[in-house]
């Protein structure tokens, strides 16, 4: 396996992981929430994952396992993994706390209101603890999707990090506001992220001897699987929320335009 190729991956990961961290500088600073810069991030991120998912991901997880097992089956098994991928993600919100969930998204000044300081510390190790959850799959996901595709790697990274911040927000105000301590927030942001580098870690133990062609087609299908619900079930929505459905539309369109830019200069 190709070194250089290998610390890209894990360059990758780590720094989409740890754009929670930027997140949380974010917070320190952060007294009220600038809906139209989040409406307008989310809106970018889920036009970036929707655009990986049905242009890049899926049809690459088709090739990869048509390549292994026909094209019939092929396709099969990865609209199979498309849905598993949709089904796993939302149990997993499904089990999680509705406020903890950084699948769904809170403003600054709504976090601030929970009226105790041990609420609002419960708020931000549970909100560290279900990212940490959702990151470690994310990390083996840019990290295989760089080994496959350096450009999609990048592109994955670039989507994941873009998604990272606003959770490193929801972990670092209640934390901070609970206990005071700029440099506890900072802790859990950065062990919220470094869950991506873990799972790239693992990734490479593991595909380092089952790299084939059926993992790598079922893992990307199923990952494009669980980026679409989360444009659809947590970013989009939060443009609602946050009242300015338009710019996040435009973020998306442009979110699109420049992953299809991208992956033309990188491919």
């Amino acid at each position: 396996m190709d070194t250089q190729l290998v610390l890209l991956a894990f360059g990758l990961t780590l720094l989409a992981g740890l754009s929670t961290v930027l997140g949380s500088v974010f917070a320190f600073f952060t007294k009220t929430t600038n809906t139209k810069f989040l409406s307008g991030a989310m809106g970018f991120s889920a036009g970036v994952m929707l655009y990986i998912s049905f242009v890049e991901l899926l049809p690459e997880g088709v090739e990869f396992l048509s390549e292994h097992v026909g094209e019939g089956t092929g396709n099969l098994y990865a609209i199979v993994a498309f849905f598993a991928g949709i089904l796993v993600i939302a149990v997993i919100d499904k089990l999680i706390p509705s406020f903890e969930n950084p699948h769904e998204m809170h403003k600054v000044e709504e976090i601030n209101q929970v009226d105790k300081k041990n609420g609002l510390h419960r708020v931000g190790v549970f909100t560290a603890l279900a990212i940490a959850i959702h990151n470690f799959p994310e990390g083996l996901v840019t990290f295989t999707a760089t080994l496959a595709d350096p450009a999609l790697g990048i592109s994955i990274a670039i989507a994941i990090a873009i998604h990272n911040i606003p959770e490193g927000i929801a972990v670092a105000v209640p934390i901070y506001y609970a206990t005071g301590s700029r440099k506890k927030a900072f802790l859990y942001s950065f062990l919220a992220g470094i869950a991506e580098p873990i799972g790239a870690l693992i990734g490479f133990t593991f595909f380092l001897h089952f790299f084939n062609d059926l993992i790598l087609g079922i893992l990307f299908a199923s990952v494009a699987g669980i980026m679409v619900f989360i444009s659809l079930d947590e970013l989009l929505p939060a443009a609602e929320k946050y009242g300015e459905h338009h710019i996040s539309i435009y973020g998306l369109i442009l979110g699109m335009a420049v992953m299809a830019a991208s992956l033309l200069m990188l491919g």
